[in-house]
């Protein structure tokens, strides 16, 4: 069985064994008992079922490396016809303690967009006719604000809260058509230690941050990481770093 994706909006993995496609649940509860194998190519989904590569390259190899190419736009197309005529958003996002990125989205997929990127709090600032007005926006905001958070800036955020007076000092420079504030049911009273494995209870979700509590220790999966892994069941005897909460 082999990972070969992941959902950031539902909080489940997907998995392929002889082609056949399913999703696990990343629940709170949930306990996962598999060990990483090898690593190789994800492969693709397709409609039906999933195709198999054995290409070294992980996640993806070439072949199968998936670009969305309206991540990169400016508002200058990349694509050979502008696509994008559906109402957009203008977002501004926050990420514990204090990172705050500009976005755009679909109108009708703000609230999902913020919450498979792991956002903690946003606010609807623009909306405008279509993607590329958007683009224009969120470039222009982006001189002065990131557009781009790392998941390793994610994680050191985790259990952590939004310093709300620099976010009120960043809102009092627009005027948010309405503002978010997430919750994931994490219930963390201490820094999750980065980590790559697919064993322990399941804290829950967080965007693509997977959350486990193992022996002592909690840790923090970026699922993307997982992608390509042949998983087995079984106990492993990889030493792992301990949280500063196991002493």
């Amino acid at each position: 069985m082999q990972v070969v994706g992941y959902r950031s909006d539902t909080g489940t993995l997907q998995v392929a064994s002889g082609g056949l496609v399913e999703s696990i649940a990343l629940d709170s509860g949930v306990e996962l008992d598999s060990t990483l194998g090898e690593r190789h190519c994800a492969g693709t989904i397709t409609a039906a079922d999933h195709m198999e590569c054995a290409a070294s390259s992980a996640p993806y190899c070439d072949i199968h490396e998936r670009t969305w190419v309206c991540a990169r736009c400016t508002g200058t197309c990349l694509k050979p016809e502008m696509d994008c005529y559906e109402t957009h958003a203008v977002y501004l996002a926050a990420f514990a303690p204090s990172t705050f990125k500009v976005g755009v989205t679909k109108r009708d997929r703000l609230e999902t967009r913020l919450r498979e990127q792991g956002a903690d709090r946003a606010a609807h600032i623009r909306t405008v006719p279509n993607g590329r007005i958007a683009r224009e926006i969120e470039q222009e905001i982006a001189a002065d604000l990131t557009d781009r958070v790392r998941v390793p800036e994610k994680i050191a955020g985790l259990g952590r809260p939004v310093s709300t007076p620099a976010w009120t000092e960043l809102l009092a420079g627009y005027d948010p058509i309405e503002t978010f504030a997430f919750e994931y049911g994490l219930d963390l009273r201490s820094q999750p230690v980065p980590e790559t494995l697919f064993r322990g209870t399941v804290r829950g979700t967080k965007g693509r941050i997977l959350v486990l509590d193992r022996n002592e220790g909690t840790y923090a999966v970026d699922l993307r990481d997982l992608v390509g892994y042949e998983l087995t069941e079984g106990a492993t005897d990889r030493r792992l770093q301990s949280a500063l909460s196991a002493f």
